[in-house]
């Protein structure tokens, strides 16, 4: 559990320093002032305070500067003292908000309430006092009206004599003057004054004459707001509502008679000022402690709660919450959280503060500490609390050790403290953490001497909660005035338990940072927003467990209104002696209020009341106001136009026509005169106009060069009188050129001639710039060019708005402006390198540049203009402008499958047009619906600025929709438009539609029919050739010794079948006497994964399994070499060595084996491994190594070699003959391709059948034309596989037969 901050501090801290509670308080604090025009106004404030307080005024939020300002000044007693107060219809710079601050460096700073200051109008009557006649006994209202900020300025006089005011006589809030049983003595001349709002002015007086005897109508006074009266429609002429709420009757009748009632409504309720029930207290600290300020203010309405500490507003976040509407909770406490706070209360009926101080404690130490607890574990950790365990410290130098556990969300450094309940207690359960969320913690140890060493930090994360509200449904916002938005929503379906509170958060669009407030119903009106302005909102409920699932979120606009500023940088220009345009800015943004569908120009003549007007569009920023009389003064003013109607208007400017109008029929004249100034490497030119100013001069045209004025030309403004030539070579003689030109061309040249100075002889600098221009020699005659501006800075305001403000020296100290000159502003960036500068004109020292590019670089420069005399372009300011979300979505989005991984796309794209920052990375969304909402949309997240994106495990024939937005610093930009992409077909799908179902019938039914003829002809063909192949092999083994088979008939089985493609060779194999045989018999694998290289030295146990379960007969064993390198390698010739006798016998009769005799100086035959093509599953035989030298124990065939390669493209193999006879070689054709097509392996499969048909059926031409028409009828790539199995099946047969 948690302690107590000062209990902390008597327990650990013992001995430490600790600082005292500093006074620092208002004595006195502005009040609501109403000021009189012209008059002087003291707002007062007063500071109690140990130490001197640095005091400061805010208006209206900003500080004010009074270090130059005449009217206002700061008093000994920290009191704002204004001598004369400055108000108009169009300028009020006194009226406001104003705010007194005191700041002592070494505590903090406190802010006051706020007052408000008010400027009474012109005083005036709206009704004078009307004279009556009152009886005796009754009473009588006199009314006064005038203006309504004017009515405590109101006092009574009768016969010119003050009233003397009691409970019969008496004012109302009106003003009105109510006499209650009226005596004789309230006879005579009542008059109302309006007294120190200026000069008194007094109303018209009006007489009270006083009668005896019974009073004929019937009033009486309560002081009601408002009264709603409830008579008979006949009666409506005689009852009358007199001032205050008082009802009079006139002319009495029976019908009158009876009990009246005053009803007061007021739909506002009562104003009740607030009161503190509790002020927040000065508390002491430990750093990583939580603590609470308490404020309780009531009041009526209820006051709002705004908190400050050191006179800024606290914002709330994890670590500040305002807790009960009304308390400031702090977690955590660091360092920089010392200062004062203040609780700061407000409603209809004014505002009031009150303060606390906060001091973090030092944490002293007196003698040796603990060391570091020791294995600090999580024990358990839970969604919103873990629990952690430690063993004592290797050091813990004292009995009495407590722990403090430290911790805090991994990446922050605000660190929050939880202490163990007692001594020696090493666990403790920390409580309230958020789910999922990785938090960091340590554990310092503590004993009489103070805090030891801590532990290392231990790192959890909590786990996932699942047991929080869901979304709150049917979430509206309405938009009910131009500030307030009502919202309502109704309680989660799935509430998991009972929902305590609701949290809004609601953000203005354009902004990167949320605002929340809690409430505890299901609605709410949004108050103090601003105008015209696009806001989002969500909801998050909470229960027990924290907060649940947020709602999407929801946006709306409040509504429009009148501008509340006037349009900005307002100037003018006259271009004739009939004309004028009329250039300005929009009003502040923040203060449009609405979309600008106009703007009103007013101008009269001089100060006559009468006005003219002219209306613009939205988007035009100037008009042309011409028919105006010649050497006539106008003034003007511009407002802006919302469809709620007009705003305020800029201040009058003057502005005077030409007596006359320029010409510009004929080129101008010569320039007047022509001075140069040369330096070492530049020359300063300055000029005069031509005499003759009727003529229109649009420029001057500079021409210079070495000898020669043509070499370089320059052309410069016609408000220019000086140019700097720079980049010139020293002491070298340069001839220059003026001519003035307009629209028709160019003016009569001056020349001048300069040598620049010598690199040694730098022009002096404390040259002045009069004495630069105006040598003595060249005097410049009048009119002098003006100082450029100087001092100019580029004040960046956001990302498309920079403030640019100069001085000018040419002004007085004050730099107030008095004549007619203005400013010119220009402006550009660099990129792109041709930029034009663009340019405003204004006439105060500041001006505001708007429609920036954000992120971006510009340069400004100032120059003056007064009449027709204007500076050059004072030196640059540079200013870059704010990033902002991206304003442009990411373009040429292009999806592209990869090669070979149908499943995998590849996305690209390129970067938005208008990025407005650094681009941090991308997010790639995609879906099978391109109407998804997009929280339903995958997400794939890109860093960086990449321009592609792999996505994997896509569905095959299914089509995407993608979407990739851009993010920097600032957020999220827009998404781009979806680009369609369909993955591919399933490749080992063939066939599709009616023409699958047909293929299969086909192939069923002509395989069928085709077992039924090869089985029958397979049967026919071998019951011929039975009788003789039995004779063959009893021959055979009678004259070899060496191949004896024990066991009788019984136990022969068929031969196993090793059918190799390439060599096509029918090679009768069995088992070698050796006791390292070289073939084997493989069996036939179901699967390509069954299948396993040969090395050529089986065991014999396999073999012998074998023949056992077939019977010991010799085996015929066809082997299928499919490697395709096997080809074209050239295989050894098998020759029998010349010593062995030799039985001439047909190898199909004949055993075979194989032994190697390689040696060690002669390399083996490498065996190649047969490739595995899955739809072939016949040729997944492995295959046998040869032996380079193969040696025969039976006798050896003749000298013809069994294989030898007669071609690239052929192989002669031996056949199998009748016994005692050798058939000549068959050459077959084999292809050598390295990569075969389909149909060529058809082709090639169709040649190993038929020649193998001519192996096995040489002597029977019926056998052979049943194989053929075998091959012919499966040729078919759909039948390889049933081909190869007849071809095994029907061969074992005959073989077996």
């Amino acid at each position: 559990m948690m302690r107590n901050p000062v209990v902390i501090l008597s327990s650990f801290f013992v001995g430490s320093a600790v600082r005292n509670f500093s006074p620092f308080q208002f004595s006195t604090e502005p009040s609501d002032t109403l000021a009189v025009r012209g008059a002087l106004t003291l707002l007062n404030c007063s500071v109690h305070s140990e130490f001197p307080a640095k005091i400061e005024w805010k208006k209206d939020g900003s500080f004010l500067s009074l270090a130059s300002d005449d009217r206002r000044q700061v008093l000994a007693d920290s009191s704002l003292l204004i001598s004369s107060v400055v108000h108009s219809k169009h300028n009020k710079p006194d009226e406001g908000v104003y705010q007194c601050v005191a700041t002592i460096d070494s505590l903090g700073t406190m802010i006051s309430r706020t007052a408000r200051l008010s400027v009474a109008g012109l005083p005036r009557y709206l009704s004078q006092p009307e004279a009556a006649s009152v009886r005796v006994g009754d009473s009588h209202v006199l009314n006064c009206e005038v203006n309504p900020d004017l009515v405590s300025f109101i006092r009574w006089e009768q016969n010119k004599e003050p009233v003397e005011l009691d409970q019969r006589v008496f004012t109302l809030p009106s003003g009105a003057l109510v006499i209650s049983n009226a005596t004789e003595a309230d006879a005579g001349l009542y008059r109302c004054v309006i007294d120190n709002a200026g000069p008194t002015k007094t109303s018209e007086e009006a007489e009270i004459q006083i009668l005896v005897g019974l009073s004929m109508h019937l009033t009486f006074c309560r002081e009601c707001i408002d009264i709603a009266f409830f008579s008979s429609p006949h009666s409506k002429g005689r009852f009358e509502v007199l001032g205050g709420g008082s009802l009079q009757i006139f002319n009495l009748t029976e019908e009158d008679a009876g009990s009246y009632s005053c009803m007061a409504d007021n739909v506002n309720g009562s104003i009740e000022a607030q009161t503190f029930l509790k002020k927040p207290a000065n508390i002491y600290a430990h750093e990583a402690t939580d603590i609470t300020f308490e404020c309780e203010v009531t009041g009526s309405p209820a006051p709002t709660i705004k908190w400050v500490k050191n006179g800024d507003a606290v914002i709330p976040s994890d670590y500040f919450k305002i807790i009960k509407e009304q308390n400031l909770l702090v977690l955590g406490l660091v360092k920089s959280d010392e200062g004062f706070y203040q609780c700061l209360a407000e409603n209809d009926a004014g505002n009031v503060q009150s303060s606390a101080q906060l001091i973090i404690l030092d944490q002293g130490s007196a003698g040796p500490t603990p060391s570091a607890p020791r294995d600090v574990v999580a024990s358990l950790v839970s969604t919103r609390f873990i629990k952690l365990t430690w063993r004592l410290p290797a050091e813990p130098h004292g009995d009495d050790v407590t722990y403090s556990v430290y911790y805090s969300l991994e990446g922050n450094n605000r660190e929050r403290i939880v202490n163990t309940s007692r001594p020696g207690e090493m666990q403790v359960t920390i409580q309230n953490l958020m789910p999922d969320t990785k938090y960091s913690f340590r554990v310092v140890a503590h004993n009489r001497n103070g805090p030891g060493e801590s532990s290392a930090p231990l790192r959890v994360a909590t786990q996932p909660e699942v047991q929080v509200p869901g979304p709150a449904p049917n979430l509206q916002a309405v938009v009910t005035s131009p500030s307030t938005v009502s919202l309502s929503w109704d309680m989660p379906l799935t509430g998991n338990g009972e929902i305590q509170n609701y949290k809004i958060y609601y953000m203005e669009k354009g902004m990167d940072s949320e605002q929340d407030l809690d409430v505890s119903t299901l609605s709410y009106t949004m108050t103090g927003l601003k105008k015209f302005t696009e806001y989002s909102f969500r909801v998050v409920a909470y229960n027990k467990h924290g907060p649940g699932v947020s709602t999407e979120d929801i946006s709306v606009r409040t509504y429009c209104d009148v501008p509340s500023a006037p349009p900005q940088n307002m100037t003018f220009e006259v271009l004739n002696s009939k004309s004028i345009m009329v250039r300005w800015q929009p009003p502040p943004a923040d203060a449009q209020n609405g979309e600008i569908i106009g703007y009103k120009i007013r101008y009269r003549k001089g100060t006559r009341k009468s006005e003219a007007a002219e209306i613009t569009s939205g988007s035009q920023l100037y008009q042309l106001i011409d028919g105006l009389q010649r050497g006539t003064e106008y003034m003007l003013r511009v407002s802006a136009i919302t469809v709620n109607g007009t705003g305020p208007a800029t201040d009058w400017t003057t502005a005077e026509t030409f007596e006359s109008d320029l010409d510009e029929t004929t080129v101008p004249d010569v320039p007047s005169s022509l001075h140069v100034r040369p330096l070492v490497n530049s020359i300063v030119v300055s000029w005069t106009p031509p005499e003759n100013q009727d003529i229109v001069v649009r420029g001057y045209t500079i021409g210079y060069g070495i000898g020669s004025p043509h070499a370089q030309t320059i052309k410069v403004d016609y408000k220019q009188r000086y140019y700097t030539i720079e980049n010139l070579n020293p002491s070298s003689h340069y001839v220059i050129t003026l001519k003035a030109f307009n629209n028709v061309g160019e003016g009569i040249p001056v020349y001048e001639s300069a040598i620049t100075r010598p690199q040694s002889d730098p022009i002096d600098p404390d040259v002045d710039l009069y004495e630069l221009f105006h040598a003595p020699y060249t005097p410049v005659p009048d009119p002098l060019p003006m100082l450029p501006p100087v001092g100019v800075q580029a004040s960046v305001l956001s990302h498309d708005t920079i403030k640019v403000t100069w001085a000018d020296n040419s002004l007085p100290k004050n730099q107030k402006i008095t004549d007619a000159r203005y400013y010119t502003v220009r402006w550009k960036t660099n990129i792109p390198a041709n930029t034009k500068f663009k340019v405003a004109n204004t006439t105060t020292l500041t001006h505001t540049v708007t429609g920036l590019k954000p992120n971006t670089l510009y340069e400004f420069s100032v120059m003056v203009t007064k009449g027709r005399r204007t500076s050059t372009w004072s030196m640059t300011a540079h200013g870059t402008t704010f990033e902002t979300i991206p304003s442009s979505a990411p373009k040429d989005v292009t999806v592209v499958s990869k090669e070979g991984r149908p499943r995998t796309i590849i996305v690209n794209w390129q970067p938005p047009s208008e990025a407005n920052g650094k681009i941090t990375g991308y997010i790639i969304y995609y879906s099978t619906d391109v109407n998804a909402e997009v929280h339903d949309w995958v997400i794939e997240p890109v860093v960086g600025n990449r321009l592609t994106h792999q996505i994997q495990e896509l569905t095959l024939d299914t089509t995407y929709y993608f979407k990739i937005q851009a993010r920097n610093s600032k957020g999220m930009g827009p998404m781009s438009d979806a680009a369609q992409f369909r993955t591919p077909k399933d490749m080992s799908m063939s066939g599709t539609g009616d023409n699958h179902i047909l293929v299969i019938v086909i192939i069923v039914s002509v395989g069928a029919f085709t077992i039924i003829l090869v089985v029958v002809g397979a049967f026919l063909c071998t019951r011929r050739t039975t009788t003789q192949q039995k004779k063959k092999r009893a021959a055979c083994k009678s004259t070899n010794g060496s191949h004896k088979y024990k066991g009788n008939s019984k136990d022969l089985k068929p031969p196993d079948l090793w059918i190799h493609h390439e060599r096509l060779e029918l090679k009768p194999i069995d088992k070698s006497p050796e006791p390292n045989p070289v073939m084997t018999d493989t069996p036939i694998p179901r699967t390509s994964q069954d299948i396993t290289p040969v090395d050529g030295h089986e065991s014999e146990d396999s073999m012998s399994t074998l023949a056992g379960r077939r019977g010991m007969r010799p085996k015929m064993m066809i082997a299928v070499v499919i490697t395709e390198s096997v080809r074209n390698t050239p295989s050894a010739d098998l020759l029998p060595p010349s010593g062995q006798p030799s039985c001439t016998t047909d190898l199909s009769e004949t055993d075979i084996s194989y032994h190697s005799s390689a040696t060690e100086e002669e390399p083996a035959f490498t065996t190649p491994i047969a490739h595995i093509r899955p739809t072939h599953p016949l040729k997944s035989f492995a295959v046998p190594a040869i032996p380079a030298y193969p040696m025969y124990d039976s006798a050896a065939l003749p000298s013809t070699p069994l294989l030898s390669q007669t071609g690239p493209h052929s192989v002669k193999t031996a056949s199998i003959g009748t016994l005692g006879r050798t058939r000549t070689p068959m050459p077959v054709i084999v292809p050598s391709a390295p990569d075969v097509s389909e149909s060529s392996r058809l082709h090639e499969d169709a040649g190993s059948v038929s020649t193998f048909s001519f192996l096995l059926c040489s002597n029977s031409v019926t056998c052979k034309n049943m194989l053929m028409l075998f091959v012919f009828l499966f040729s078919s790539r759909s039948f390889n596989y049933i081909k190869r199995s007849l071809i095994i099946y029907t061969v074992a047969t005959l073989e077996y037969q």
